[in-house]
């Protein structure tokens, strides 16, 4: 089962990425196993030398009953210190920001890819749309010929 946020790579120049691990309930998991997660308008922060994932949202489980999780709730992920303190230099420093761009399993542990990404202007926008749709056409007119 893999998780992508599409909405990254057209918001978002990605400059990095990081596999990182993440702390998660039972019946999150559950969950994230039939696929009841999303990824759109969540973002990683640095805060106190941890790093922590706001805004990603996991369904509730059905059979969860009272041992359900809160859908919305700060989740922390798991980096090297050495890792974390590389990552918040480029985001101080250079104004980047930290945004989850798949959410998968490896090794039937969960782990999010965070890209360490820099936000693109309307313009940029626009380029890459305009850059997707000539590459659709090119493969069309491939397949045409072949």
């Amino acid at each position: 089962m893999e998780i992508n946020n599409r909405k990254a790579n057209y918001d978002y120049e990605i400059i990095s990425t990081i596999e990182c691990g993440i702390v998660l309930t039972g019946t999150e998991i559950k969950s994230i196993r039939n696929g009841n997660a999303n990824l759109k308008d969540s973002y990683a922060i640095i805060k106190n030398n941890e790093v922590f994932l706001l805004g990603m949202h996991i369904s509730e489980y059905e059979q969860g009953n009272i041992f359900n999780h809160d859908e919305k709730r700060t989740r922390k992920l798991l980096l090297h210190k050495k890792e974390i303190l590389k990552l918040n230099n480029k985001v101080t420093l250079d104004g980047n920001t930290l945004v989850p761009l798949k959410l998968y399993f490896n090794k039937n542990k969960a782990k999010i890819l965070l890209g360490l990404a820099k936000g693109k202007k309307n313009y940029d926008k626009r380029e890459s749309i305009k850059e997707r749709d000539i590459n659709r056409e090119i493969q069309k007119q491939m397949k045409k010929y072949n």
